[in-house]
């Protein structure tokens, strides 16, 4: 297999089929009936073609595996090209992203029954900007695909969601794009300084702190929204709010993780000493996401603003794990990344169930569901003991590992994220007892039907990956350990090097 473009197979494939979709033509049903099929197709056998990826993928090397080069736009002495391959800290990002674009296009079968060809064509059209982001390996083609999946996404909200749906979606659109420009500087400054768009080259090139300084403040405007961190994290919710099921399925469960990707790819391997500076900094912001939002989210009455807020506090122990700049931490992180992308798809489509049937999403609405729908009281447990970190799931593994490692850095910083988890056991108990225990009080709640087939298909595979990676996580951890040491050595390597020369001055 090695001879085939995979890479270009799993990025292009979703584009092809959204081609299909704009051929079909006959009447509405039909087409909407087309596309459906034509875009579950496409996912289906793209998520087969990113799992010959985990499969081929070499895990002892730290080098970029399945790499594609040609030379692509050259003007006057200006030139970048398609340069695309991935190594351990990117692979499961790409599994991440084929599986939650194949689960949203089948959650969304029922429930999008207007501009069906069109939805689905956006989501075809996103799953290939947020694949592509994950493979570049050239900063233009990177921040095409980074900036680029604003689109779809502002029309997936704006068009397909609830009453302040336009309002949600400048705001989303307007937040992320302002930080865009910033890193569009830095690059112009790193093509300047080591004269290449090539991110390999600017990996292995040693810009002076000064210039990383400022370097690193530009990418950290534009990660900092898409992750998002606290204070910059205020867009989150309202797009969450929203934006249909299945566009915070793809919100929360793949394009949060493009910032903290961000931090992985750019922010430590190229300014590992303005990392370092920074670092404190991090750490107070990642503290203050942790507790003060998950404070919010315990005083929330809608379920998906509770969910969003969750994320927020998530996100937190992904910036401590990743700053602190160890082994363990940052293994940490990127599993923290993949278990969120996991429960806070199938948490925002455990709300979508309920939504569907009754169109509300007020915690206060609900209660006693159990008598009526078991096997969604058994979801909804799963999921929630999973997103508390309970062990032997997905969330349990990614935040003891982020607390491991940090520990070694700052015992305090440790010690304020593990004492925050018990805000998340709160929030999270607060609304699972509240939506499925007590006394059923209304007499609509006795007409709701439990999760269809398709439902449970749907949940099927998400439960299977947050026991898969909380039970053995070490088939996650291997392929993703060579690329990660590399990491943490580079970053040791120059901080130990400017260590040296500062003694070397007095």
């Amino acid at each position: 297999m090695s001879h085939l473009p995979l890479l270009t197979l799993v990025t292009f494939l979703p584009l092809l089929g959204g081609l299909f979709i704009l051929l079909t033509k006959g009447e509405e049903a039909v087409v909407a009936r087309n596309a459906r099929y034509i875009a579950l197709w496409t996912t289906l056998i793209d998520f087969g073609l990113s799992l010959l990826l985990w499969i081929e993928f070499n895990p002892h090397t730290a080098e970029f595996q399945f790499v594609e080069k040609a030379r692509w736009v050259t003007i006057g002495g200006f030139s970048f090209t398609y340069h695309m391959g991935i190594d351990g800290i990117s692979l499961f990002f790409i599994l991440l992203s084929a599986l939650l674009t194949l689960v949203s296009v089948i959650a969304s079968w029922e429930s999008i029954t207007y501009r069906v060809k069109e939805y689905m064509l956006a989501f075809l059209v996103l799953e290939t900007l947020m694949i592509g982001m994950f493979c570049a390996l050239d900063f233009i083609l990177f921040y095409l695909f980074f900036e680029g999946v604003l689109i779809p996404m502002f029309l997936i909200i704006g068009v397909w969601g609830g009453p302040r749906r336009v309002y949600a979606a400048f705001k989303f659109f307007l937040y992320t794009l302002l930080g865009a420009v910033l890193m569009l500087l830095a690059i112009l400054a790193i093509y300047f300084e080591t004269g290449s768009t090539d991110i390999t080259v600017a990996l292995n090139h040693s810009f002076p702190f000064a210039l990383q300084k400022w370097l690193w403040l530009a990418f950290f405007a534009s990660f900092a929204v898409k992750l998002p961190m606290w204070p910059v994290h205020t867009w989150l919710p309202d797009a969450h709010v929203e934006a249909p099921t299945a566009g915070s399925v793809i919100l929360a469960g793949v394009l949060l993780k493009m910032g903290g990707y961000g931090f992985l790819r750019f922010s430590l391997p190229m300014f590992p000493l303005a990392s370092h500076y920074f670092t404190p900094l991090i750490f107070v912001l990642s503290a203050i996401a942790i507790i003060y939002t998950s404070l919010v989210a315990l005083a929330q009455t809608d379920m998906k603003k509770l969910v969003a807020y969750s994320s927020v506090a998530h996100m937190g122990f992904v910036t401590m794990g990743a700053f602190a700049a160890t082994r363990i931490a940052v293994a940490g992180a990127i599993v923290q990344m993949l278990s969120h992308g996991i429960i806070s798809a199938a948490l925002f489509l455990i709300v979508g169930v309920v939504y569907d049937r009754l169109h509300t999403r007020e915690i206060a609405r609900y209660g006693g569901l159990v008598e009526r729908m078991p096997a969604y009281a058994f979801v909804f447990m799963a999921f929630t003991l999973a997103a508390v970190g309970l062990p032997g799931t997905s969330g349990f593994i990614g935040e003891f590992l982020v607390l491991l490692g940090t520990f070694k850095v700052s015992t305090l910083e440790a010690t304020l994220g593990a004492t925050a988890m018990f805000l998340g056991i709160a929030y999270m108990l607060y609304l699972y007892r509240r939506v499925i225990y007590g006394v059923m009080t209304r007499a609509d709640l006795r007409s709701l039907l439990d999760l269809s087939l398709r439902e449970k298909l749907v949940f099927a595979p998400l439960l299977l990956v947050i026991l898969w990676l909380g039970l053995y996580p070490d088939s996650f951890l291997a392929p993703m350990r060579a690329s990660v040491d590399h990491l943490v050595h580079q970053v040791a390597l120059a901080r130990a090097a400017a260590h040296l020369h500062e003694a070397s001055l007095f």
